[in-house]
């Protein structure tokens, strides 16, 4: 294991997107970064429960393993 991949999936896990974007994927960061603001507004507006709470924790561990695997 590369510590390099280990920590840009902790950095994208922590804010998505920023993993991809250090890696060099920059398009692919902002893309990830842009769809967890929306996320996060969409779920503090309309759906801010338990299910919005799982569903950002799940994007968060999306964006952490896909910067983790394409390192």
């Amino acid at each position: 294991m590369d510590m390099n991949s280990l920590k840009y999936g902790i950095f994208s896990f922590i804010i998505p997107g920023l993993g991809q974007y250090l890696n060099g994927d920059k398009q692919k960061g902002l893309t990830l970064l842009g769809g967890a603001v929306l996320i996060h507004i969409l779920i503090w507006f309309f759906m801010n429960n338990p299910l919005g709470s799982l569903a950002q924790t799940l994007y968060h561990l999306y964006a952490g393993y896909d910067s983790y695997k394409n390192y």
